[in-house]
């Protein structure tokens, strides 16, 4: 049986590209995927379809499959760490939808995507406690969904302002990616804010951190927000990519030797808005990447 580097090495490698989640490219002057892969073929290697079970795949994500793009499912529906989650009827939806999709792998955010059962639109999304005792059942359900699907599971650092729990949030996905014997997907812009909202270095942690584990790096725009005294960063994933996330980008970079697939999360952009973003991404990743 191979060892999670020797699958993790096995997979394709998908380049850059954006993400993209069902309704998005409804409003006019928002990114168009497949516009952007035409015309900047570089820029969009590939599209990352965040995913409510509910609500499917929309039209535009439909035509990238169609013509064979490459594709990553991004799940927007499920707490991991719930076996009741992961019924009959939530699994049989998400193999149909892999079925229209191919995706390379499955991804998505650890933490509660919901409170109480799934209900449609929810989004809620908050992080998990950061505590030894909350890593195994997460485990467990990355395990069941890999073994389920037959695609591996990478599990995301999820966004917050908030943080409950003694571990570092790095400590807390290597200590994940060991139990449920998986890669990760790290998002940049979710580590500065986690670094703003706790004061906690995340630089010196990514010493400690298993950076050949990080298949997927996510890079976004946030914005420094302020209400009352209370300053926090919001993921807007706007053209202003903060300069705390190129630092961490620059350091997951130095040692991700599996990085297959970096995301600019822009969705809700004009095309001429994000293009010195990617660029600037294209310069911190440097030729091998063109």
């Amino acid at each position: 049986m191979d060892t999670i580097l020797q699958r993790l090495a096995k997979l394709p490698r998908l380049g850059v590209g954006v993400s993209t989640e069902y309704g998005v490219c409804d409003v006019e002057g928002v990114l168009d995927p497949a516009e952007l892969r035409r015309q900047y073929p570089r820029f969009g290697g590939f599209l990352e379809v965040g995913i409510e079970t509910v609500k499917g795949i929309d039209p535009p994500a439909r035509a990238w499959a169609a013509k064979g793009w490459p594709t990553t499912y991004h799940f927007l529906d499920v707490n991991l760490d719930d076996p009741r989650d992961l019924d009959a009827a939530w699994m049989a939806a998400v193999r149909e939808l892999i079925g229209v999709l191919k995706p390379a792998w499955l991804c998505g955010d650890v933490g509660l995507w919901h409170f109480g059962r799934r209900d449609r639109g929810q989004m809620l999304l908050l992080p998990p406690i950061l505590v030894p005792e909350a890593i195994g059942p997460m485990a467990a359900g990355v395990r069941a969904l890999r073994e389920a699907t037959g695609l591996e599971v990478f599990p995301e650092n999820p966004p917050g302002a908030v943080f409950v729990g003694d571990m570092h949030i790095l400590d807390f996905f290597a200590e994940l990616a060991v139990q449920a014997d998986t890669g990760v997907l790290l998002d940049c812009a979710h580590l500065a804010m986690y670094e703003r909202a706790t004061g906690r270095s995340v630089l010196e942690a990514l010493d400690r951190f298993p950076l050949d584990r990080v298949v997927e790096m996510h890079i976004a725009g946030g914005a420094l927000r302020d209400h009352q005294g209370l300053t926090w960063i919001e993921d807007d994933h706007g053209p202003r990519v903060l300069d705390a996330t190129w630092r961490i980008v620059d350091r997951v970079l130095s040692g991700a030797t599996n990085l297959k697939a970096v995301v600019v999360e822009c969705e809700r952009n004009p095309l001429e808005a994000v293009l010195p973003v990617f660029a600037e991404v294209k310069a911190h990743l440097g030729p091998e990447w063109a």
